[in-house]
C-alpha cells in the first residue's frame, strides 16, 4: 500500500483561484490522496466551487476560523496520512508533485521534510521566475534561506513532534514551521518543481510586504531564546540578524519600497556582508532605483530654481 498523503487547503474569498487549486490536486497521478479544504467562511462564491468537488474531498468546512494557521491546524487535525502538506488556495501543484515527494521520502526513511523548487506565476497564471533551492538544513533556514511552502511535505509523526503552527504568526508562520521541524528530523531537497505559488496585488506577500520583516526580527529573538538552537544561535548570530535584515529588503524591495529596502539591505551588508551578497543582483537593483529616484528629485529641484531664477 503507498503511504497515504494528507493535504489541507485553506481558503477564504480566492474564488477566482479556487477551482485551479483544487484540480491540481485531485487530478495528481498519485492513488492514496486525501483532501481536505478548510474555508474561513468566504461569501465571494468559493462555498459553490467547493460543494462542486465535495465528493472528492475527504471533508470540508466553510465557517469563521482565526485566520490561515487556524484553518490548516483543523485540517492537520483531521489528517491521518503518513505524509502532510498545505496547499493555499491560490496556489498550485504541478502534475506528479505528490508522486515525486512520496519517492523521496520512501528513498530517505530518516527525512522529516521534502521540499522541492516553485515557479511564481502571476494573477492569470503566467510564469514570473523559478524559485530554486539548495541542500539546506536547520543552519541555513537559521539563516533565512527560505524555501517555498507550496513545494514542501513533512512527515506527520515529525509534524506531531514539531507542533503545529503557532497562531501568533500570520507571514512567517511556515518558516517558524520548518525551523521546528528541521530540529525533529533532517530536510530533503529535490531538484524538482514542484508547484507554483501565485503573486497577485492582494497575495499577502505583495499587500502586506511589510509585515514579513517584523516577524523575520521576531524570530531572530525566538531562535536566541529556543533551548535547541541556542548554541548554534550564539555561533551564526551575525549570520542570522543579516539574514534576516535580507529578508525584510526582499520583501519591501518587491513591495516597491525602494528606500527602506536599500535601507534594510545596507544593514545586512553591515552585520554579515557574505549572507546579503547571496542577493547582490537585488541589492544593485534597490541601490541603481534609489540613485534614479535621487537624481530625479535632484533635476526637479534645479527645474524649480531656474524657473525662481527668471522671476
Amino acid at each position: 500500500m503507498p503511504p497515504l498523503v494528507s493535504i489541507v487547503t485553506p481558503s477564504f474569498n480566492q474564488a477566482p483561484y479556487l477551482e485551479q487549486t483544487l484540480r491540481s490536486v485531485l487530478e495528481q497521478d498519485y492513488p492514496a490522496i486525501e483532501y481536505f479544504v478548510m474555508d474561513g467562511g468566504s461569501t465571494d462564491g468559493s462555498v459553490k466551487i467547493i460543494q462542486r468537488y465535495a465528493r472528492r474531498l475527504a471533508g470540508w468546512v466553510s465557517e469563521p476560523d482565526r485566520g490561515q494557521a487556524d484553518a490548516i491546524n483543523k485540517g492537520f487535525a483531521r489528517a491521518h496520512g503518513e505524509i502532510v502538506a498545505w496547499l493555499n488556495s491560490d496556489d498550485l501543484y504541478l502534475p506528479g508533485a505528490v508522486r515525486a515527494a512520496v519517492e523521496i521520502f520512501e528513498r530517505h526513511p530518516q527525512a522529516g521534510m521534502v521540499f522541492g523548487d516553485v515557479v511564481s506565476i502571476d494573477g492569470e497564471g503566467n510564469p514570473i521566475h523559478v524559485m530554486t533551492f539548495g541542500d539546506w538544513g536547520l543552519e541555513e533556514l537559521m539563516q533565512f534561506r527560505i524555501i517555498s511552502q507550496p513545494g514542501v511535505f513533512v512527515r506527520r509523526q515529525v509534524l506531531e513532534q514539531a507542533g503545529l503552527l503557532d497562531l501568533s504568526y500570520h507571514y512567517l508562520l511556515d518558516h517558524h514551521l520548518w525551523l521546528r521541524c528541521a530540529q525533529v528530523a533532517p530536510m530533503v531537497y529535490l531538484r524538482q518543481r514542484l508547484a507554483c505559488a501565485r503573486f497577485h496585488p492582494l497575495a499577502k506577500n505583495v499587500a502586506q510586504a511589510a509585515r514579513f520583516g517584523q516577524e523575520a526580527y521576531r524570530l531572530v529573538e525566538w531562535m536566541a531564546q529556543e533551548p535547541v538552537l541556542s548554541e548554534r544561535f550564539r555561533r551564526l548570530e551575525k549570520p542570522i540578524r543579516a539574514g534576516a535584515h535580507r529578508l525584510n529588503a526582499r520583501y519591501l524591495l518587491d513591495a516597491g519600497l525602494i528606500r527602506p529596502a536599500a535601507s534594510a539591505y545596507t544593514r545586512s551588508l553591515l552585520t554579515h556582508a557574505p549572507t546579503a551578497l547571496v542577493e547582490w543582483r537585488r541589492i544593485l537593483f534597490a541601490y541603481a532605483r534609489l540613485l534614479v529616484n535621487v537624481e530625479g528629485l535632484k533635476r526637479l529641484y534645479l527645474r524649480a530654481r531656474r524657473r525662481r531664477m527668471r522671476l
